[in-house]
């Protein structure tokens, strides 16, 4: 049989199929037929439901190469989901539009780790995707940071924000910023200038910004927020149909503290109540819910958007309420960052930035305050249940402070001291005068220091129950002496310079090639987070109620050199001369001293060395009920007591005044009233 054919035809049809433009690049319908999720990745196991969480459609219709913008921004509440819209970009954009991805996390360590928990797990459970990627971990286009389609048409390269190697390696049309308020200056500069500048060669480019806001001023995700649409998720009242944004304080201003199950938010329109039975109807599109953006005008080159829990179908409103109640309560602390308690909330569950105490109380109002509520110099307060001494090592002394850390964050500051070798001196009493850690002499006062006996309000003598000693300057020196103690009583600390650091982490040291050195010192060592230590004293030394989680109390007679030393450092904006970036750094006042502020966040390190932030009511009431054991002194020598700084670290400075003499002289009479009577 003969076949004709119409070659003009046939030519037609081939520039046809050429030039057809390629299906539109749809995120949305791409997740719904393509991403299944297991039950060890969610709780809400199944194919992709764009009724559970709609505020995400918007925000990757954005990300499509349909929307002009270049830069879209989510800041948003922790564990609400982003991660998820991220990946669907990722993976749908290897699909759809093959090419070159970066995907950007603040360290390697942490690409690493979405790599092989986020990434990996989905790629497997996603036939479409597992079939484009080769699942031999030998070849090198399958590394954990690196993964190349087995045709060559596109890869996903995982960076670490700290490696500006791993910023450069590719030049992707489109990237991931992850975790972006965690971003800490690497060795080139300012990381998020180095990665928008991987992409800024593309015309139809595009960089999704994602992260759990932190601090402000300085948060990065916040500054992006604020550049951009700045566009919010408004839904209808379920009983007159107005649209508003759910806001923060419209909760927290109806809670009742007995009955956080009852959380609700009310309309601001006709005042009813809008209770959580209402949000799965609310969050609809087809009822009404929207992004609307205060400043639309900006939509062509950067669309920011902000969604908090309150949304999220992954948390309830009482947990919301039940959370915030436990915060005014003084609960333990969840996070491990050293932020405090106040501000894990902001960041977490309200999805904002918080702002910072940038610059402290005035010095002499903590003077005053000590003078006129707090308790004499050296005796430990009720409320003071574990002794953690903070060490500071300078070139010619050794500084000490003793703070007491109780329930509700309670921190009570009871004594501090100077060692040289001459023996211990007073703040105020500052002279040249030698005493370096590694003089015999010093070492031994030391010794004495950790084993001395300090008095509390009931008579018992007690001693320090951890120390943590400055180890950064005179790091073999310090070591020398600390190897004399146990682990469990004794460790080396030092500040960190990353805001987004673990409260206390152990201290390494890396080789030129970033491989791990071995030191000696090494399992004694620790590294805290110097910056939110700092945010929190300040924030901490404001609270002027006893009651308040928190709140710091203060020996009388510590003198004014230990309150100027303890407020000396403002955290001020700092802008590189070389890319014009603002960061916020801690700068110390000229003509002031900070070993005060020092020992105060080494003993807030111990502190978290012995996991006091994360204690609840059981572990204190242990150690409350351990100290009530511990018998009392009955008799006393009247003399001692009107003395109690006869030990060599005392000086005339602590004597204590006539109000503490004659609350002792009351004291030890009425002891000896009451062993009278028994005796009789």
């Amino acid at each position: 049989m003969t076949m004709l054919y119409n070659p003009a035809r046939l030519v037609y049809d081939v520039l046809a199929e050429v030039t057809e433009p390629p299906p539109p690049v749809d995120y949305l319908r791409w997740a719904k037929d393509n991403i299944v999720f297991s039950e060890r990745i969610t709780d809400h196991a199944g194919p992709y439901n764009e009724r559970l969480v709609p505020f995400f459609s918007e925000i990757l219709r954005a990300l499509s190469p349909e929307d002009p913008c270049n830069v879209v921004s989510l800041a948003k509440s922790a564990q609400i989901g982003g991660t998820i819209c991220a990946n669907i970009f990722t993976l749908g954009s290897l699909d759809m539009t093959p090419g070159d991805f970066l995907y950007v996390h603040p360290t390697e360590e942490n690409a690493a780790r979405w790599s092989k928990t986020k990434l990996m797990p989905l790629v497997r459970e996603t036939p479409r995707i597992a079939a484009l990627f080769s699942t031999n971990s030998r070849e090198a286009s399958n590394k954990v940071l690196y993964k190349e389609r087995i045709d060559g048409r596109g890869a996903i390269q995982a960076a670490g924000a700290n490696s500006p190697a791993g910023l450069s390696m590719i030049s992707p049309r489109k990237q991931v910023q992850d975790d972006l308020a965690k971003w800490q200056k690497n060795e080139a500069g300012d990381p998020e200038v180095q990665a928008d500048s991987r992409t800024k060669a593309f015309f139809t480019g595009k960089i999704f910004k994602i992260s759990t806001p932190m601090v402000s001023p300085g948060c990065k995700i916040t500054q992006n927020f604020d550049e951009g649409t700045q566009e919010t998720y408004h839904v209808p009242c379920p009983h007159c149909g107005h649209l508003q944004d759910l806001r923060w304080e419209n909760m927290r201003d109806h809670i009742d503290p007995a009955h956080p199950e009852k959380a609700h938010f009310v309309c601001v329109e006709c005042g009813c109540e809008i209770q959580e039975h209402h949000r799965e109807w609310m969050v609809q599109p087809e009822n009404g819910a929207k992004w609307i953006a205060k400043y639309p005008e900006r939509a062509r080159r950067h669309r920011s958007f902000r969604i908090w829990m309150a949304y999220s179908p992954f948390e309830r409103w009482e947990n919301l309420a039940a959370e915030y109640l436990a915060l005014q309560a003084g609960g333990p602390e969840k996070r491990e960052d050293g932020s405090g308690a106040e501000q894990t909330f902001y960041n977490d569950w309200l999805g904002l930035a918080y702002e910072a105490d940038n610059k402290a109380v005035d010095w002499e109002v903590l003077r005053d305050r000590a003078e006129e509520t707090g308790f004499a110099r050296g005796v430990i307060p009720a409320e003071a249940l574990v002794l953690v001494i903070g060490v500071d090592v300078q070139g010619d002394r050794v500084e000490w402070t003793l703070v007491g850390y109780g329930r509700n964050r309670y921190r009570a500051v009871i004594d501090c001291g100077v060692i040289d070798n001459r023996a211990g001196r007073h703040l105020a009493e500052f002279k040249e005068h030698s005493g370096h850690i590694s003089e015999t002499q010093v070492r031994d006062e030391l010794d004495r220091l950790l084993i001395r006996q300090f008095p509390d309000v009931a008579g018992r003598k007690r001693t320090c129950d951890f120390l943590a000693i400055d180890g950064n300057a005179y790091t073999d020196d310090v070591y020398g002496w600390v190897r004399r103690h146990p682990k469990s009583k004794v460790i080396m600390v030092r500040g960190g310079s990353s805001d987004a650091a673990p409260a206390i982490a152990q201290a390494h040291e890396y080789d030129k090639k970033g491989r791990r050195k071995k030191q000696k010192w090494t399992s004694r060592f620790y590294t805290f987070n110097a910056s939110a230590f700092k945010l929190r004293l300040y924030r901490d030394f404001k609270k002027d109620d006893p009651t308040q989680a928190g709140y710091i109390r203060f020996a009388r007679g510590l003198g004014d050199e230990f309150f100027r030393q303890a407020t000396a450092e403002s955290r001020v904006p700092e802008k590189s001369k070389r890319t014009g970036h603002t960061r916020y750094v801690w700068r110390l006042a000229e003509g002031r001293r900070n070993e005060v502020m020092d020992m105060l966040n080494q003993s807030l390190a111990g502190a978290y060395r012995l996991g006091l932030p994360y204690w609840g009511d059981d572990e204190w009431d242990a150690v409350a009920d351990r100290i009530e054991k511990t018998p009392v002194p009955e008799q006393h020598d009247i003399e001692e007591l009107l003395m109690p700084g006869a030990d060599s670290f005392k000086t005339l400075a602590d004597k204590p005044t006539e109000d503490d003499q004659s609350a002792r002289v009351a004291a030890a009479l009425a002891r000896a009233a009451r062993n009278a009577a028994r005796n009789r």
